[in-house]
């Protein structure tokens, strides 16, 4: 195995050569986050027989050049697979792959680059599809505290500080609160231009659409509890190439290494040795066409097929109480906070499910469905359900927020949508369901003046009414015991 670094179109890159003569495909990550950190990552690649090449994107650690987030990927990186390709050691074959940003620049490479420098295969992990798709939920409301610690921690900057936003909390916890919030670089003491850009950025779809004339096969990985999972689903459905794989397991952004609540020991992958095996399929023309792939059943440590959904059905609810209450962006509900306040005026609108008589494997889209008023021009409904757990702990399993823009006083029907579940409930669990105005610091506040929520710098209460009885919670439930299914066997088949 050889090591060795190079600059190719000016920018840093680490190559590691498996032993022997060669030639050999070639596994390109180009990254941000600091080509160091995937050394052992290349080596074993290496060792498995492939050329690793590593790669620090342009104004990123030791490349040079300015870092403009999401600008110079497909240029870049075409530019790149062009030079493997002509190295004695290429045989011509490339696989791209990355996790989040990093995905990004082999789905640009892959999408957005002419024949000769696209790879022949994508593994694109927890994909960070675009500027849009990161900064706002699908109906538009941003994602605060996710983007703000992003860009505390490497926006603008050639290094990375991963710490940066909880350091700047600890100093001022208030510090989302101040407005407007395209202010917060002041407060975090350093220039960040392409924050206030960032926020203008209206092209939400724009890989997925493209995804559709994909003409190589993909590994789409993801996990329930990411802020993308919805992305790398779609992703995945929108795929035109020969084949298409998902793995979505029980976890956060960090795959493997953050795994959720609802995790069990039958939920643990090795990702490398999936990546590796997927990759040599893959360029061999042994992957069946189609879409296939695996999701995890959380809280029951199986697996089931990725195409697996249940039938959709209407839980019953009971109201507790708020079912007019005041959501005042002065004192929004807490994102990270499930315990909701006693006494005093109402904040949010409380609903609850009878406990469950026996065990519930929810699968597939969480929707809920409501009739209620806002009297502000602009108003944001945020809907969450809890997991209430007969010992009487409390997990959140979803949220979904939307915005809405009506006549002050007008009664309005429409639908929250709260992403996909894949979640064995146990007997006795209630579900919760709250409805709020704010869900913040996760969500920015709405103003409720009709302003955008980055740029105002005044704030309203709004006075809300949700009628109980229009309250529909739809799960999709499957109607039989699920037969487990082996991850690595849907995605190398």
């Amino acid at each position: 195995m050889t090591p060795f670094g190079a600059v190719v179109e000016g920018l840093a890159t680490d190559v590691h050569l498996p032993g022997g003569a060669g030639p050999f495909p070639a596994l390109l990550i180009r990254t941000p986050y600091d080509r160091a950190r995937h050394r052992a990552e290349a080596r074993g690649w290496a060792r498995r027989g492939f050329a690793a090449v590593v790669q620090d994107v342009r104004g990123r650690f030791a490349s040079p050049g300015e870092w403009r987030p999401y600008e110079n990927e497909a240029a870049d990186g075409a530019a790149t697979a062009r030079w493997i390709r002509r190295q004695p050691w290429s045989d011509g074959q490339l696989v791209a792959a990355g996790a989040s940003y990093a995905a990004h620049c082999a789905l640009v490479l892959a999408l957005d680059t002419p024949g000769d420098a696209r790879p022949d295969a994508v593994i694109a992990a927890v994909p960070a599809l675009g500027a849009a798709e990161t900064a706002r939920e699908p109906s538009g409301v941003e994602r605060l505290l996710a983007r703000a610690g992003w860009w505390a921690a490497h926006g603008d900057r050639p290094d990375s500080d991963d710490g940066a936003l909880d350091k700047a909390l600890a100093a001022d916890p208030g510090l989302l609160t101040h407005l407007p919030l395209t202010g917060l670089p002041e407060r975090l003491g350093r220039s960040l231009p392409s924050w206030a850009d960032l926020w203008c950025r209206r092209d939400r779809g724009r890989l997925v659409a493209r995804a559709a004339h994909a003409a190589m096969p993909l590994l789409a990985v993801g996990g329930h509890h990411d802020h993308f999972a919805e992305d790398t689903v779609t992703l995945w459905r929108a795929w035109g190439g020969p084949s298409a794989r998902l793995l979505l397991g029980p976890w956060g952004h960090g795959l493997v290494t953050a795994p959720g609540s609802d995790a069990g020991p039958g939920h643990r992958v090795n990702l490398g040795e999936l990546y590796v095996r997927w990759a040599s399929r893959a360029l061999a023309g042994e992957l069946t066409a189609g879409r296939h792939g695996a999701l995890a059943l959380g809280g029951a440590g199986l697996w089931l097929p990725a195409g697996t959904g249940g039938e959709p059905r209407v839980q019953p609810l009971r109201l507790l109480h708020g079912s007019v209450f005041t959501a005042d962006p002065g004192r929004p509900v807490d994102s990270g906070d499930l315990t909701v306040p006693a006494g005093g005026p109402p904040d949010r609108c409380l609903l609850v499910t009878p406990p469950l008589p026996r065990p519930l494997d929810v699968v597939g889209p969480a929707r809920v469905r409501l009739r209620a008023t806002a009297h502000t021009p602009s108003a944001d409904w945020a809907a969450r359900l809890v997991a209430l757990a007969p010992d009487g702990t409390a997990e959140r399993l979803a949220v979904g927020v939307v915005r809405r823009a009506e006549p002050p006083g007008r009664e309005a029907g429409f639908t929250v949508g709260l992403g996909r579940l894949a979640r064995r409930l146990p007997a006795g669990t209630r579900l919760r369901l709250e409805i709020a105005g704010h869900h913040f610091p996760a969500h920015a506040r709405n103003p409720h003046t009709g302003g955008d929520p980055v740029t105002a710098v005044r704030l309203l209460a709004s006075r809300r009414e949700v009628d109980p009885g229009s309250v529909g919670l739809r799960l999709h439930v499957l109607p039989f015991r699920p037969v487990p299914s082996d991850p690595a066997k849907e995605i190398l088949r």
